[in-house]
């Protein structure tokens, strides 16, 4: 089972445990974010597989634990579920411009004067999400539902230049950021599709993060509360989807959802079974790999349509869909006119899953001298021409021979 610490406020004991952890095998345990104990790596081994924290507002977290060391977390492979408020400290804001997203300042909330709950109290900070607000990725957000979310915290918004950052759940074009309290004076630090309520990340070694700016997102009020935007004529639910929401999240980022591995990979002459020293060019080449993904803790092989293979030296010689065949994908095509050394590469990276990679090298030699065609009809008019020019020459051998003779007998 996998290991998972927990760092909560002393007032708020995370309601989302109860969904994560009971009854799918986490190891899980419950710290407080100041507590002098913590710890994340002992004797340079990292002691969880898995991070939430759930204290937004905590300013020095205790024992080792810093933000280097959170990242030197992700950074070996770790992941990290985040809930943040409008009472958010500098932590938090530190880990987050780590991964690319900015948080708004402290005492800030998403505002929305057209999306808001009917039990908001005023400031227009409850916000009701809808669907559509939601990343088109099932592998993340779950199946597709239409009872919205509820939503009451902190904006962010994603770094332009990071593309491994994830717009999980955006606000509607009329919402932003800014002091409930406050007039606007000056422009928000979000507005419209641009505020991220929920973001995400998948490093490059798969490390996986998720950033909430909600923490009552994950609140049982949230999860059972019915729900109706104030406009009239809007209709009513009877639960919001704050709890499915939760669980795909939860399962997402901590690699229940979205794992993808290579199995066996397998390649040789179209008639044969094993692969030779070296391949001849133009041969006919037989290329088979086994692709699985992590389902409810059983690898089972995955099913998709657009795994395209390479075949490259420097740049792609060969580029193609594999087709899957049983449990595993292959394809057939003939290795190009050029000699070298290649790879067969496997190089599979779409929105929610785990990247996917493989590389097999094999060497491409030219034709041996015992395997030219010996006659090559293109080469036919050259033949002629050597033919014809042996008879010429014998014609002309006969004539100037038979010419001497005659001289001599006159």
């Amino acid at each position: 089972c996998a290991s998972l610490l927990s760092m909560t406020s002393r007032v708020n004991v995370p309601v989302i445990t109860y969904l994560l952890f009971s009854d799918r095998g986490f190891d899980i345990t419950f710290k407080t974010a100041d507590d002098p104990s913590l710890s994340l790596i002992k004797y340079g081994q990292f002691l969880y597989d898995h991070l939430i924290i759930f204290s937004p507002s905590v300013e020095d977290f205790g024992g080792n634990i810093n933000v280097e060391t959170i990242t030197s977390f992700i950074d070996g492979g770790g992941n990290v579920l985040v809930a943040a408020s409008s009472d958010i400290g500098d932590p938090l804001r530190e880990l987050g411009s780590e991964c690319g997203i900015e948080f708004d300042e402290e005492k800030t909330a998403v505002i929305d004067h057209h999306n808001f709950d009917v039990s908001d109290p005023g400031e227009h900070t409850l916000i009701v999400a809808d669907p559509e607000n939601l990343m088109k990725a099932p592998t993340i957000v779950g199946k597709p539902t239409n009872k919205p979310v509820l939503f009451k915290g902190v904006g962010m918004v994603a770094d332009p230049e990071n593309p491994l950052v994830l717009d999980i759940l955006t606000g509607s074009s009329t919402s932003y950021s800014f002091f409930p309290d406050r007039p606007v004076s000056q422009y928000p630090h979000a507005v419209g599709k641009n505020t991220l309520l929920i973001a995400g990340l998948q490093a490059r070694n798969n490390a996986r993060v998720v950033f909430s700016g909600s923490l009552e997102f994950f609140s049982d009020a949230f999860f059972n509360s019915a729900v109706q935007k104030a406009t009239p004529g809007s209709q009513r639910y009877e639960q919001t989807g704050n709890m499915e929401l939760a669980e795909a999240l939860s399962r997402w980022v901590f690699k229940e959802a979205g794992v993808l591995r290579v199995g066996a990979v397998t390649h040789h002459p179209v008639g044969e079974t094993t692969p030779p020293a070296a391949y001849t060019i133009t041969d006919l080449v037989e290329y088979s790999i086994v692709i699985e993904m992590l389902t409810e803790g059983r690898w089972v092989p995955f099913d998709g349509d657009d795994i395209q293979l390479e075949f490259v030296r420097i740049d792609p010689f060969v580029r193609t869909y594999l087709k899957k065949k049983g449990d595993k994908y292959s394809v057939q095509f003939k290795l190009p006119d050029v000699y070298g050394v290649f790879q067969f590469k496997v190089d599979y990276n779409r929105l929610g899953y785990t990247h996917l990679y493989s590389s097999t090298q094999v060497s491409v030699r030219p034709l041996q001298h015992t395997q030219y065609e010996r006659f090559i009809p293109s080469a036919f008019p050259y033949y002629a021409s050597v033919f014809s020019m042996m008879a010429g020459l014998f014609v002309f051998s006969i004539v100037f021979l038979h010419m001497k003779e005659k001289e001599k007998s006159d």
